[in-house]
C-alpha cells in the first residue's frame, strides 16, 4: 500500500491542503509508504511555456519544502514511511540545466520522478496538459493527432537516455500523459512503434514505471495513464511500476486505495 506520487501546497498548481493533511489522509486510508514529488524549479534560464507561469516550485521555497518534510518524517516514523522526492521536468534542451539542479538539491532526496510535461516544437516549448486548446494547438502545429503521438514517445526516450548525473530518477512519471484528452481526441495508438521502443528503453536501463491514476479523475481521459495497449506492452516485458495518485489534494489520495485493491 504505497503512494509513490503526491503533490504539496509547494506546488504552484495545486491545493493549499497542508503537509499534514496529505499525511494524515494516507494513514486513515491505511497506507505504508509514500513519496511527495513536487517539482523541482524549472532552470532559471528556461522560460515556463504554461499560460500561468506555473509548471515547477518556486526555488526560494524549496529548502523549506525538505527541511519541513525531514521534521514530519520523523514525527510520522511509527505511522508511515514518509519519502522525500521530486518531480522532475525533462526539458528537451535545458539537461545540462536539469543535471544542475539535481547536483544541488539530489543530496536530500529519497526518491524522485522524471516526466514529460513539455514538447519542443520549432524551437518554442508547449505544455501538452494544460488544457484541451493548448493540446489542440499542438495537434495544429505538428499536422495530426498520430504526430502529437510521435512527438511524445519520441521524448520520452530522450528522457530516459538523458544524461542527468547520478541524481537521476529511475521511476518514469506518467507514461500515457499524452491521452489526457483522449475523450475529445480519439486515436488508436496500439501500432505506435516508439511507445514499445519507449517500453523496451525501460527495461534495458531497469527503469520502473509510476502507474500514475490520475487520468481516471480527469474528464477527457477517464483512464489510467498506464492502461489498454501500454499495460500490455508493460505485462509483456515485466517493467516495475509504482502506484502514484499524483495527488493535486490531500482527499486525491483516497483514489490509489480501491485502485490497489482491484491489482
Amino acid at each position: 500500500m504505497r503512494d509513490g506520487h503526491i503533490h504539496s501546497p509547494y506546488c504552484p498548481h495545486g491545493s493549499t491542503d497542508s503537509l499534514e493533511e496529505y499525511i494524515n489522509k494516507a494513514i486513515q486510508l491505511g497506507l505504508s509508504e509514500i513519496t511527495f514529488t513536487e517539482h523541482l524549479p524549472l532552470p532559471s534560464n528556461f522560460k515556463d511555456p504554461s499560460p500561468k507561469q506555473d509548471s515547477g516550485m518556486n526555488e526560494n521555497f524549496i529548502m523549506e519544502y525538505f527541511d519541513e518534510l525531514t521534521f514530519l518524517k520523523e514525527k510520522y516514523k511509527n505511522k508511515i514511511k514518509i519519502n522525500i522526492g521530486v518531480e522532475v521536468d525533462f526539458i528537451e534542451g535545458y539537461e545540462k540545466e536539469v543535471k544542475e539542479k539535481l547536483d544541488k538539491y539530489g543530496k536530500y532526496l529519497d526518491d524522485a520522478i522524471l516526466s514529460v510535461h513539455m514538447l519542443k516544437i520549432n524551437d518554442e516549448y508547449y505544455c501538452i496538459d494544460f488544457s484541451v486548446e493548448e493540446f489542440e494547438k499542438v495537434i495544429n502545429l505538428l499536422g495530426n493527432i498520430e504526430n502529437v503521438y510521435n512527438k511524445y514517445y519520441q521524448t520520452l526516450k530522450l528522457a530516459i537516455n538523458s544524461n542527468l548525473g547520478k541524481y537521476k530518477p529511475t521511476r518514469i512519471g506518467h507514461l500515457n500523459l499524452v491521452r489526457k484528452y483522449n475523450q475529445k481526441f480519439p486515436f488508436d495508438y496500439s501500432n505506435n512503434k516508439n511507445l514499445e521502443e519507449v517500453v523496451k528503453l525501460l527495461k534495458e536501463k531497469n527503469y520502473e514505471v509510476d502507474f500514475n491514476i490520475s487520468g481516471l479523475r480527469k474528464p477527457y481521459c477517464k483512464e489510467p495513464y498506464i492502461n489498454g495497449h501500454l499495460l500490455k506492452l508493460i505485462k509483456k516485458y515485466n517493467i516495475k511500476f509504482v502506484l502514484g495518485s499524483d495527488s493535486h489534494s490531500s482527499k486525491d489520495i483516497e483514489s490509489i486505495k480501491g485502485f490497489n485493491e482491484n491489482l
